[in-house]
């Protein structure tokens, strides 16, 4: 099958869901080409890795400058900000260029290249949203860690709301990430249907295995990209709220905070010596296999968390909040543990800290999930079923 893949960022190890289709279905034997917006906080790409593949690359960079223009633009036309951000010419160009070429599906991804996905004829159109950045703006303009997160997410809700219901009845086969998100989606339909697959993310299980190393006795760690404001507010929450009540019993206990862009106020909140602000790593699996827990105490979400998954597959035990079970059929209490408040939070991560026998079993448990669930070979079948209109 010839597919044209047209994303508002590039493929990466970071933007993995479409990495981690791109890969599985060139080595599935499909002639694929990539038309990726490279936006100037996003400009990390495997275009290498997938190139050795057979996969043809093009991407296309986005100034800062005219990312500000693309939201004057889109606040003009009644858009939501998010929808014109990653509009660039020369994409559209190439779009239009590839479509004269017999690409038999046209695979456009997230909310922010949906105004490209308009362009794409219908019957040969498959458009991920991934998310619905509706649900998650009714969840940050309450739940975000600063005002001004809440306030543009109250300012940009109503007209994301309607573009996302706008899109529901134009683009005829519409992937979605979460049963969750789905639910949220066919809610904005008028007639409260939409033509919606749910494929959640995979998850690289050759790259992310348990490795034989010892793990700290008692060493805590939260990943993510710590830019975007779910993360942030997790965060806080773990320094702020969770931690105290595990230091009142175990002292030692430290954490690990991973992932690129921490801000210096999040640097600053965490003063206590025993919480690390590691930030941006190029290899995140040996602080998964040192770890003795993984945690992801998240006030919001939406989709599923590519942090839960990657430690699942590490053999890493993890304690979540109940916003992070969307996406996953994972049974709690088998492959993670979930606990919803500080309090709870605190006491689970405390049992498991004293209960090595407990940990082993969920580690195996989670790895065991990820293997039956979150294979990208799978996934990619999947998605070659919804390609072929069955």
């Amino acid at each position: 099958m010839r597919i044209l893949m047209v994303l508002p960022y590039p493929p990466s190890p970071i933007r993995i869901r479409p990495y981690g289709f791109v890969q599985a279905l060139a080595q599935r034997g499909h002639r694929i080409r990539v038309l990726a917006v490279q936006p100037p906080e996003d400009r990390e790409a495997a275009s290498e890795a997938l190139k050795a593949l057979g996969v043809d690359v093009r991407g296309f960079p986005l100034s800062r400058g005219r990312t500000l223009w693309n939201a004057v633009r889109a606040w003009a036309r009644g858009e939501p900000l998010q929808a014109g951000y990653a509009d660039h010419p020369g994409l559209r160009e190439a779009l239009r260029q590839s479509l004269r070429e017999g690409w038999e599906v046209i695979h456009v991804e997230h909310l922010r290249g949906a105004l490209f996905a308009q362009e794409v004829p219908p019957e040969r159109l498959v458009f991920d949203a991934v998310d619905s950045i509706t649900r998650l703006f009714a969840q940050a303009q309450v739940l975000a860690p600063t005002a001004r997160v809440r306030y543009l997410a109250r300012l940009e809700l109503e007209r994301t709301r309607r573009f996302e219901a706008g899109w529901l009845s134009r683009f005829p086969r519409i992937l979605i990430s979460s049963p969750e998100d789905a639910a949220a989606l066919r809610a904005l339909a008028p007639d409260g249907r939409a033509s919606l697959a749910v494929i959640p993310n995979g998850v690289d299980l050759e790259f992310f295995r348990p490795q034989a190393v010892p793990r700290d006795p008692a060493t805590l760690i939260f990943t993510g990209k710590m830019s975007y404001h779910a993360n942030l507010a997790a965060a806080l929450d773990l320094i702020r709220d969770i931690m105290p009540r595990i230091w009142a019993h175990r002292s030692e206990v430290r954490v690990q905070i991973v992932g690129r862009n921490p801000p210096a106020w999040l640097r600053r909140a965490a003063r206590d010596p025993r919480v690390e602000i590691v930030g941006t790593v190029p290899d995140l699996r040996p602080y998964l296999a040192r770890a003795t827990l993984a945690v992801c105490p998240l006030r919001y979400a939406v989709g599923i968390q590519n942090k839960v998954l990657e430690a699942l597959a590490m053999g890493t035990p993890v304690v979540a909040t109940p916003p992070v079970q969307g996406g996953l059929s994972a049974v709690p209490g088998r492959d993670l543990v979930i606990a919803e408040g500080g309090e709870a939070f605190a006491a689970a991560v405390l049992r498991l800290l004293d209960s090595p026998g407990e940990r082993a079993a969920l580690g195996a448990a989670g790895r065991a999930y990820v293997e039956a669930h979150h294979r990208w070979e799978a996934l990619a079948e999947r998605l070659e079923a919804v390609y072929a209109g069955s």
